[in-house]
């Protein structure tokens, strides 16, 4: 079997991608997942409140001891924190260890702050970029056309400062996805990922305190994803990578069947570790010989919406269908 994929500018070996989380800042869980079989590794999202926070604490550090004795106060010297340092040199380093591409992802606040560390990333040695829109708007001052105006923006922007290829990681809460899809896909986005999976607040009721749980995604959230991989496939310019609910090998092949060049995974590897990534492309050859396909492009994008003959597989067939054998269902899953 030929498992190989082209995605963001490289080919790649495989469809299976880490994606941006801590498990990159490991230097032997890298290797170690790069040994199992992944294609390719994002490196974790450099966001810009973190560097801030840095700035700020080490500007306190600095200055704790000002003033209290003038003989001291040439020994603590006004200095710039270096901001994303440390984040670089991680980056480099693991992109100097790895043979597999390495992308970069950056999460900033300001448009300034963008094309700046997108060329630190860049000098870092990152293989492509990944600009993870990750906002959770909590106002209503913004309309959404502002909001879209602004990321899209932004894209143009670091298009023109970077010459490696750009991914644009997007959340589903868009009134109308697949229209800024397609805005973005004219302003040149060279692959899309889907989706974002907030870090949603839930609160502890004894002690009655907001609290931020770490939530693993499942196989069942890959629907979301899975249905825009199939309204997307063959109707943008732009590289489809499945993002979410991707655990395992029939989550694999479902992204790809409904459209996807290639998928992220975190998750399933918190859950079953390092060695899940070689039984997952283990089965993905199986089931290709099963179905007697060669090639990944033999059956990608076969069950997406342009491929297949219904016209609400993709919109209201499932509500429809549920509606006409309502029977059926009821029988098969009855109320206990």
């Amino acid at each position: 079997m030929d498992l190989s994929v082209n995605y963001l500018g490289h080919k790649l070996k495989n469809p299976l991608i880490v994606g941006a989380s801590n498990l990159s800042l490991d230097l032997s869980k890298a290797l170690a997942l790069e040994k199992a079989g992944v294609s390719a590794i994002v490196f974790k999202s450099l966001f810009e409140e973190q560097i801030n926070l840095e700035s700020a604490q080490l500007e306190d550090d600095l200055h704790e001891y000002d003033d209290r004795d003038p003989e001291m106060i040439t020994l603590f010297p006004d200095i710039k924190h270096a901001g994303p340092k440390a984040h670089l040199m991680a980056l480099k380093k693991l992109k100097e260890k790895l043979t597999i591409p390495v992308f970069a992802s950056l999460n900033c606040n300001y448009k300034e702050s963008w094309d700046l560390y997108a060329s630190y990333l860049v000098e870092a040695g990152a293989d492509a970029l990944e600009l993870n829109f990750y906002s959770a708007v909590s106002d209503g001052e913004k309309s959404a056309a502002e909001i879209e105006d602004k990321q899209i923006e932004i894209l143009k922007i670091v298009k023109n400062k970077v010459d490696i290829p750009i991914a644009v990681k997007l959340s589903p809460y868009y009134t109308n996805p697949i229209a800024f899809i397609e805005k973005m896909d004219d302003a040149g986005l060279d692959s899309l990922v889907l989706f974002n999976r907030f870090f949603h607040p839930d609160i502890d009721i004894k002690r009655e305190k907001l609290e931020m749980p770490y939530n693993l995604s499942t196989s069942n959230d890959s629907r979301l994803t899975i249905r825009y991989m199939g309204l997307l496939s063959n109707n943008v310019k732009a590289d489809l990578c499945a993002n979410t609910g991707i655990i395992k090998s029939e989550d694999l092949i479902a992204a790809i069947l409904a459209g996807a060049d290639a998928v992220q995974v975190v998750s399933t590897i918190y859950k079953n570790g390092v060695d899940h990534i070689s039984v997952m492309i283990d089965e993905l050859e199986l089931w290709m010989k099963s179905k007697n396909y060669r090639l990944i492009n033999d059956f990608k994008g076969k069950l997406s919406k342009q491929q297949l003959k219904e016209p609400f597989a993709y919109s209201r067939g499932q509500y429809v269908d549920f509606i006409l054998k309502a029977g059926d269902y009821s029988k098969k899953y009855p109320v206990k």
